[in-house]
């Protein structure tokens, strides 16, 4: 009651800001120190019960509320510690972390230029240069910031189908054939969740073989969607992705385009973790062939470092999203406006509450300039270079898929000695699977480091390690191959 609006509450706001300001600033100090822990891990009912987190009928003091800040940072994982390699968003940038503050200051919406002006147009700019990048002439085309890549692939899927088939934004999906779409085996599970959201069903996603490196085979894609036309199924889009979320595989995608002409299917590129490699000279040839694609995901959340959520979806032509999408509110996009409508951005989205994404990647590409990032990126694929050829020979570590990474994804397997001697059977396959949930286990609980594991087709449980932090350096992936050992020799 004693903060703004309240009557002379000037001060005790001030103080109480100020209070929160160095609370978070302790924050930012401690995710940088190695000698503090990246996660004090306690199981949810312990934490349940240690604190009490219920919501009272009556008001708490401000020290209180303090208290719960403080409380909450406290179990909070440090995404920004240089030795958290657990999501392909990792990191803490703080020109990045100043724009999200003062976004959330100024608090407003995306959906007009009317309520969010310099807002509006740095996503208009940020876009088009985007687009630029991605190699569309002169950055033409349409896009948006949506709350992740997940939905940025349903957006691509929504207004490829929008496309092949107008009538169905009245109709629904009764009035159509059946559509196919086709994705790599080792794609993002979005494109199935976006199928089943839009009433297209997973059933109707056909997953393409991919080669030793987790790349899709042009040569398979085809044969589907022949087999797929033969039943009378009608092939609406390709999901080719850049940068695999386990193995960072670069789907071919001049060879994919092709079959996307030949067929006239809407050719979609989810490089919502490969496409911040656009912004490296060294780097970018991996997505060879993305500027033929109609549309292209893009999270400058994860490879770039932005805090999160910063995903783009960018579309090759324009007008389609607006057409695809409006609903034409007469509250909210009046026609007799006095300004030039076409900055009401908000009916070319699915949410009508739109939060402000793009003022956090926009301060820092003014911050650190397109070399900045690049720098940042070539670094971070530098140092995955490093831990493969570090562990690809050593004693105790075997490669999941042979040759060097193409993106910062490192993928092992860690055999104890218990494990070394023993011949490739049943056995030692079980064995072997408990092994990193184990160590991964014990990271936590030391609270040491955080790295990812899974199990991918008929591969037990190996480490997927990746590298996005560019506060991460040579002596982080050293220890991390020390702490493996360490926790794993007993094993």
């Amino acid at each position: 009651p004693d903060l703004l609006p309240a009557c002379n509450g000037e001060m005790t706001t001030m103080s109480f800001l100020q209070d929160v300001v160095d609370i978070l600033l302790q924050y930012v100090a401690k995710s940088f120190d190695r000698s503090t822990k990246v996660i004090d891990f306690h199981y949810p009912n312990e934490l349940l019960q240690e604190y009490n987190w219920e919501l009272a009928d009556q008001p708490q003091t401000l020290e209180e509320i303090l208290l719960n800040c403080r409380t909450t940072l406290k179990y909070a994982i440090k995404t920004g510690h240089p030795r958290y390699f657990n999501q392909l968003s990792t990191g803490l940038d703080m020109v990045g972390l100043a724009a999200d503050w003062l976004t959330s200051a100024a608090n407003t919406n995306m959906f007009t230029y009317e309520i969010a002006p310099v807002f509006v147009l740095l996503e208009y700019v940020t876009l088009r240069k985007m687009r630029e990048m991605v190699g569309w002439p002169g950055g033409c085309g349409d896009g948006i910031f949506s709350p992740g890549g997940a939905i940025s692939n349903m957006y691509a899927m929504l207004i490829a189908r929008f496309k092949m088939f107008p009538e169905v934004k009245e109709k629904g999906m009764a009035a159509i054939p059946r559509l196919v779409a086709f994705t790599s085996e080792h794609s993002h599970f979005s494109v199935k969740k976006g199928a089943a959201a839009l009433g297209i069903g997973t059933d109707s996603v056909i997953l393409i073989r991919c080669d030793e490196r987790g790349k899709m085979i042009p040569s398979d894609l085809e044969r589907r969607i022949l087999e797929a036309k033969q039943k009378g199924f009608v092939p609406f889009l390709v999901s080719a992705t850049a940068g695999t979320t386990v193995y960072g595989a670069f789907d071919p995608l001049i060879a994919i385009a092709d079959i996307c002409k030949k067929y006239k299917i809407w050719m979609h590129v989810d490089g919502a973790w490969g496409g911040g490699l656009l912004m490296s000279r060294k780097h970018k040839w991996k997505l060879n062939g993305v500027e033929r694609a109609n549309s292209v995901t893009w999270n400058p959340h994860k490879m770039m470092g932005v805090p999160l959520q910063c995903s783009a979806l960018l579309v090759r032509e324009e007008g389609l999203m607006q057409s695809c999408n409006q609903m034409h509110a007469s509250y909210l996009f009046q026609q007799d406006k006095h300004y030039d409508l076409s900055y009401d951005t908000g009916d070319k989205a699915l949410q009508c509450g739109r939060h402000v994404d793009v003022f956090k990647l926009w301060l820092m590409w003014r911050a650190k300039g397109t070399t900045g990032f690049e720098a940042q990126i070539d670094k971070c694929l530098e140092l995955a270079e490093y831990l493969y050829n570090k562990i690809k020979n050593r004693e105790g570590y075997e490669m999941v898929f042979d040759g060097k990474p193409q993106h910062t994804n490192v993928c092992f397997w860690y055999i104890p000695p218990s494990l070394r001697g023993m011949e490739d059977n049943e056995e030692r396959m079980s064995r072997l699977m408990k092994v990193a949930p184990v160590i991964k286990a014990r990271m936590m609980e030391y609270g040491t480091t955080m790295v990812s594991y899974q199990p991918l087709g008929d591969k037990v449980n190996f480490f997927r390690m990746v590298i996005s932090n560019p506060a991460a350096t040579h002596q982080d992936i050293d220890f991390l191959i020390e702490e493996i050992e360490r926790l794993g020799q007993d094993l």
